[in-house]
């Protein structure tokens, strides 16, 4: 398969320090290299929130190294899917994209207990989309 042909994800939050960055690892695990992974923030932190990290580690899940990134209208246009986490309209919107509105709770300022709860139904979610894009390919 060409880069050309791949799906292409991009997960949009605030602060791309939890939920997008949780999400952008589990599509990376579940779908390997099939899906081309993107996350990013409309006004990101300096560092991955520990707390996510944690939470991701206890699944053998290492998000450590992740950096939040800005929010480009580039990395928007060059998605299939745009699933948005809680960024309210900063997100722009281009003809021929998917966009998904994910509503989960903000692991920001949680601990480690409140987060778990959001952290699985980030994986369900990103199940949920890998069973919808492949649905799409065939």
């Amino acid at each position: 398969m060409s880069d050309a042909d791949k799906p292409s994800v991009l997960f949009v939050c605030v602060h791309n320090a939890g939920r997008s960055q949780m999400a952008a690892a589990f599509l990376t695990h579940f779908a390997g290299d099939r899906v081309e992974v993107r996350s990013a923030g409309s006004l990101p932190a300096s560092h991955v929130n520990p707390i996510a990290v944690a939470a991701m580690a206890e699944l053998g899940i290492d998000i450590a190294t992740a950096t939040p990134r800005v929010l480009t209208a580039e990395a928007v246009q060059a998605s299939d899917y745009i699933i948005i986490m809680g960024c309210g309209d900063a997100c722009p919107v281009f003809p021929g994209k998917t966009y998904l509105d994910w509503s989960l709770g903000d692991p920001a300022g949680q601990d480690l207990d409140a987060v778990r709860p959001i952290r699985d139904e980030i994986r369900q979610q990103v199940q949920a989309l890998i069973a919808e894009i492949d649905a799409a390919r065939t």
